[in-house]
């Protein structure tokens, strides 16, 4: 796109602040500069620039969700780069910019053939960008599997990790893995090596393997509080590690059910906020309109989020991102704090420069909404959507 885009009439929440009666200006892919209202009535523009008046609206970096399996009736789990790119064409509507494809554990055929899928898909999207891989095990605990089965799990085995990488031509992410596992000390230094960032998640570790986990660069934690080890007051566990060391950061899932909205606030009342990261865990019948509802091959029904239909267990949320920062601020935090949680905080633990504010020299990855958290437009490499669709 060579036009310029100028977005103006907004609250600007660049992802550390709030900037009211502000304007935002876009080239191509990157955001130009960021100006208030007097600046924009003083500013001459080109012929060619794009003026979009936003009534107030606020825009905010796109949100970034690392944690995703699938929306609307596509997912993950279908093992197809067709189902991922039709991932990225729906979630813009909910202000997604940017998201890693998550794969459940499975056998190693099975999740060889879901990593290339999204490998095939990378590059071709027409919505939100795949910014790689999540690996969400196989190398977690049978003691804490949630929904995963027993039979898609592995010891730690480094010839396997390689068949995983080289199927991925180096487009993993991040990794969720059980720092108690034998040998994972070994894993966990090669993976660092790989680039992976690691995180501790369906892990039934003891406070001390947990710091020994951290001494190897495991220092993200995957859905907090869900499938692991609880807090004891004489063995703090993985919970408690994330409370007591400032350096772990955390995924929230913030649809009320996962976590109680009290202990997200008290959670920022001990954790460094640039350590506290917005997810779905969003599961592939979320949003949909059909039955039945399949998630990982195994049936799911919806209450506020998915069970297994089977024996009840959860199996996985129903959240989208918008609804995530809606939540966030009706549970007490402010806006500024849950967009931070959504996209500038993600950006920095995938070390994902590039992404996650509002400020020149960065991505136009932007959503605008209003007061009542509708989306009204998303932007992806400067591209405009306009309550989803490409305008």
């Amino acid at each position: 796109m060579d036009s310029e885009i100028c977005l103006h009439n907004a609250t600007v929440l660049t992802g550390y602040s709030e900037m009211k009666n502000c304007a935002v200006l876009i080239k191509q892919h990157k955001i130009i500069d960021v100006f208030n209202e007097t600046r924009f009535a003083q500013k001459k523009f080109k012929e060619t620039v794009k003026f979009i008046d936003v009534n107030g609206a606020y825009i905010a970096p796109g949100f970034m969700d690392t944690h995703i399996h699938g929306i609307e009736g596509w997912g993950t789990d279908d093992l197809s780069a067709r189902s991922i790119l039709k991932m990225s064409e729906v979630l813009p509507k909910y202000g997604v910019t940017s998201f890693i494809p998550t794969l459940y554990s499975a056998p190693k055929e099975q999740l060889i053939k879901g990593i290339r899928a999204i490998v095939e898909a990378i590059g071709q999207e027409k919505g939100a960008k795949i910014l790689g891989i999540h690996l969400e095990g196989p190398f977690i605990s049978p003691d804490r599997l949630g929904v995963q089965t027993p039979d898609s799990l592995s010891p730690v085995n480094i010839d396997l990790m390689n068949e995983l990488l080289d199927a991925a031509e180096g487009h993993i992410v991040n990794m969720t893995v059980a720092p108690e596992l034998k040998n994972m000390r070994e894993l966990a230094l090669y993976c660092v090596s790989k680039g992976i960032v690691l995180q501790a998640g369906h892990t039934n570790a003891t406070y001390e393997q947990m710091v020994e986990g951290m001494q190897a660069r495991i220092l993200h934690v995957t859905h907090l509080f869900n499938a692991m080890s609880r807090m004891h007051h004489r063995d703090p566990g993985a919970v408690g590690a994330v409370f007591i060391h400032p350096e772990l950061s955390c995924e929230i899932i913030a649809d009320g059910i996962h976590i109680n909205p009290n202990i997200i606030k008290f959670l920022l009342q001990c954790k460094p906020l640039d350590k506290l990261v917005l997810v779905t865990d969003s599961l592939k019948p979320t949003k949909q309109k059909t039955l039945p509802l399949i998630a990982n091959g195994e049936e799911v029904y919806l209450d506020k989020c998915f069970l297994r239909k089977s024996d009840d267990v959860i199996a996985g949320s129903a959240l989208t991102m918008i609804d995530g920062v809606k939540n966030l601020v009706n549970f007490g935090l402010n806006l500024e704090q849950a967009i931070r949680m959504a996209a500038a905080n993600p950006a920095v633990i995938m070390r994902q420069e590039h992404l996650g504010l509002i400020a020149p020299g960065y991505d136009a990855d932007l959503v605008v909404f209003d007061k009542k958290f509708n989306t009204l437009y998303t932007i992806i490499n400067g591209k405009l959507f306009e309550k989803g669709k490409v305008k």
